[in-house]
C-alpha cells in the first residue's frame, strides 16, 4: 500500500536529534515528514505516569549542552536554563557530605576539610579540564575528519582539527594527549589525595560506560561530560549543565515549534518497519501497517544497530560493514528507579531544599570509593547485578512541581551497574524487585525514614529502557563514548560523516558524532550533510 508523498526527506524518530534534522531540512525548503513510533514526540525527554498523579522522565533530568551554532542554525531561541549553585553532593561518611559548587572558592573550602593540598590544586585542575573540554566543544560543532578520506575537503577538515590542537600550546597539548587515553583513577591519583574528592569526580563522569575507573580511556568520559559545562561546575549531569526551567521536554518542545513553522509534517504512532532501497539508493520507508512513503532522503535518529540491522535489509550492505555494526558496543548498564514519595526525604548533614548545599539542586551521589566503583563495574562485566551499585539520586519534583501532587515528590535513582544481559538468568519481575529493594536499602542508609515515605516505585531495567524508549540494549547513548567509538570512529570507521553506504540514507542520532549529551548536534550536522549531498545532485 502506498501512502502520501512523495516527500523530499523522511526523518525517523522525534527525539531532540530527529527534530533538529527535520527542522533544518524544513527550513531549507525540503518537504519533510517526521515519523515517531511512540504516541508522543520528545524521544528520551518524554515523561510518563508511573503512579496516580506522579510522573517521571528519568532520562531527561539534565539539559545537556546545546551548542550555540546548532541553535542559530535552527533559528531557535533556547528555553530558559537553570544552573544550580551546588553542582554535586557526595556522601563521604555518616552525616558527612562533600558538596562541590560552581564557585571555585566555595568548592575549595569544602575540599579543604579533606585535604588542604587538594583544595589548593582544585582551581588549576578545574581550569585544565575546562580548557581540554573546550577543544572537544570546538570539534563537536563540525563534522569529524573522514579517515581514510580523499579530496580537499577532508584535508581542510584535518588541518582544522590540527589547528585546534596546536592552539593549546606546548604545555597543554601534551597534557591533553596524555589525558585522553588514561583511566580516570590514574588521572585523579596524579592530582589529588582525598578519596571522597576522587570518588565524586569519577562517579560524576562515568556516564553510560560499562567500565570501572581503572579502565583505560575513562578519563575521556570526564572531558566529554564537561563539554559546554558552566565554568567551575565540575560535575556530571544536571549539576554541570543545569536543567530546563519549564520541564524535561522544554528543548524538544521548542524545536518542535521550529519544525512546525518550517512546514515539517509530524506523525506519531508511525513505526518504520523497513527502509526501502532500489538500485543501491533509498526510496522511502514502509510502516508497520504496510503503508509505504516515498522520499529520496531518509535520515534515522534511531541507533545504528536498530537502523542498519533492523530496518534495512542486510543484502544491501557489505559484510565487513555489517560486522562492524554488529560489533558496536552499546551495553546499557543503568537501571532507573522512580519513587513516588509522600514528602521530601531528609538527608542528615545536608541543608534544606533551596540552600547552596542542598541535595535537591544537583545530583546526590552514593558511591563509597573508587574501589567500590570498580567492583560494581566488574559485576556488570560478568553479567551480574552489583550488590552495591553506584547510585545517583535526583528530586525532579523540586525543580518541576507539576511532576507530583502538591506536597508530594518524585525521586529518581540511577543505579550503575546493572547489565542488559544477565549471565545466568533473565530480567524477571523478582530480579527487578530485588534491585529496587537493594537501592531502597542504600538510600535508607543515608536518609533514615526514606522507605516509610514510599507510596509507589517503578524499576526500569535496561530491557525496559529498550522497550519504552527504543534504545537497543537499553543504551541511551546509542553506543558507548569509548575511545574506539568517538570522532571519526563513530559509529564505525569509514561511516562517520552521517552518510551510509546506501545513497540517500543518513544516520542522525546520538550514535553519530559528536555523541550522547550534545543536544541536537548529530541531527543538525547530519541534515547539513544530506542537504550538501542533495545539492550536488
Amino acid at each position: 500500500m502506498t501512502g502520501g508523498g512523495p516527500y523530499d526527506a523522511i526523518v525517523i524518530g522525534a527525539g531532540c536529534n530527529g527534530l533538529s534534522a527535520a527542522a533544518l531540512l524544513g527550513r531549507a525548503g525540503r518537504r519533510t515528514l517526521l515519523l515517531e513510533a511512540g504516541d508522543s514526540l520528545g524521544g528520551l525527554t518524554r515523561d510518563h505516569e508511573f503512579a496516580p498523579g506522579f510522573r517521571s522522565a528519568p532520562l531527561a533530568l539534565a539539559a545537556g549542552w546545546l551548542p550555540p551554532p546548532v541553535a542559530r542554525g535552527l533559528g531557535l531561541t533556547p528555553p530558559e536554563r537553570v544552573l544550580p549553585e551546588a553542582t554535586l553532593a557526595l556522601r563521604s561518611g555518616a552525616r558527612e557530605w562533600l558538596v562541590l559548587s560552581r564557585d571555585l572558592g566555595r568548592s575549595a573550602r569544602a575540599i579543604r576539610r579533606y585535604s588542604p593540598a587538594d583544595a589548593a590544586r582544585w582551581p588549576a585542575f578545574a581550569e585544565r579540564i575546562a580548557k581540554h573540554a573546550g577543544v572537544l566543544a570546538a570539534l563537536y560543532t563540525r563534522p569529524p575528519p573522514d579517515l581514510p578520506g580523499e579530496g580537499v575537503g577532508e584535508l581542510l577538515a584535518l588541518l582544522g582539527f590540527a589547528r585546534r590542537l596546536r592552539a593549546l600550546g606546548r604545555r597543554d597539548l601534551p597534557e591533553l594527549l596524555r589525558t585522553v587515553p588514561m583511566g580516570i583513577q590514574e588521572l585523579l591519583d596524579d592530582w589529588f589525595e582525598a578519596a571522597p574528592l576522587k570518588t565524586a569526580i569519577a562517579a560524576a563522569s562515568s556516564g553510560e560506560l560499562r567500565q570501572g575507573p581503572r579502565s583505560g580511556g575513562t578519563a575521556f568520559g570526564l572531558l566529554h561530560a564537561q563539554v559546554g559545562a558552566a565554568r567551575g561546575a565540575l560535575a556530571g549531569g544536571a549539576g554541570a549543565h543545569g536543567y530546563w526551567k519549564a520541564g524535561p521536554a522544554a528543548l524538544t518542545e521548542a524545536i518542535t515549534v521550529v519544525a512546525r513553522k518550517a512546514g515539517v509534517e509530524l506523525r506519531t504512532g508511525a513505526r518504520v518497519e523497513r527502509i526501502l532501497v532500489e538500485d543501491d539508493r533509498t526510496t522511502g520507508v514502509r510502516l508497520a501497517g504496510g503503508e509505504e512513503l516515498r522520499a529520496r532522503l531518509v535520515l534515522s535518529s534511531a541507533d545504528p544497530a536498530r537502523t542498519l540491522l533492523g530496518m534495512l535489509d542486510p543484502v544491501w550492505l557489505d559484510p565487513e560493514f555489517l560486522l562492524a555494526v554488529r560489533n558496536l558496543k552499546l551495553r546499557g548498564s543503568s537501571a532507573f528507579i522512580s519513587y513516588a514519595l509522600d514528602g521530601l526525604p531528609e538527608f542528615p548533614g545536608l541543608g534544606e531544599a533551596g540552600e547552596a548545599a542542598s541535595p535537591f539542586s544537583g545530583p546526590l551521589l552514593l558511591s563509597d570509593s573508587l574501589e567500590a566503583m570498580e567492583r560494581a563495574a566488574d559485576a556488570a562485566k560478568y553479567g551480574r547485578i552489583s550488590e552495591r551499585p553506584q547510585l545517583q539520586l535526583q528530586l525532579p519534583s523540586v525543580r518541576w512541581p507539576q511532576l507530583a501532587p502538591a506536597g508530594k515528590h518524585v525521586l529518581v535513582a540511577r543505579a550503575q551497574w546493572a547489565p542488559y544481559q544477565l549471565r545466568d538468568a533473565e530480567w524477571s519481575r523478582e530480579r527487578r524487585a530485588a534491585l529496587g529493594d537493594r537501592v531502597t536499602e542504600l538510600i535508607e542508609e543515608c536518609a533514615p525514614g526514606f522507605a516509610a515515605r514510599i507510596l509507589h516505585r517503578e524499576v526500569l531495567a535496561p530491557p525496559d529502557v529498550e522497550q519504552r524508549y527504543g534504545c537497543s540494549e537499553g543504551a541511551p547513548s546509542q553506543g558507548e563514548m569509548s575511545l574506539d567509538q568517538i570522532l571519526f570512529m563513530r559509529p564505525v570507521p569509514g561511516a562517520s560523516r552521517y552518510a551510509m553506504p546506501i545513497a540517500g540514507l543518513y544516520l542522525c542520532g546520538a550514535g553519530c558524532h559528536p555523541g550522547y549529551g550534545i543536544a541536537g548536534a548529530p541531527g543538525w550536522l547530519a541534515a547539513r550533510r544530506a542537504l550538501s549531498d542533495s545539492s550536488r545532485g
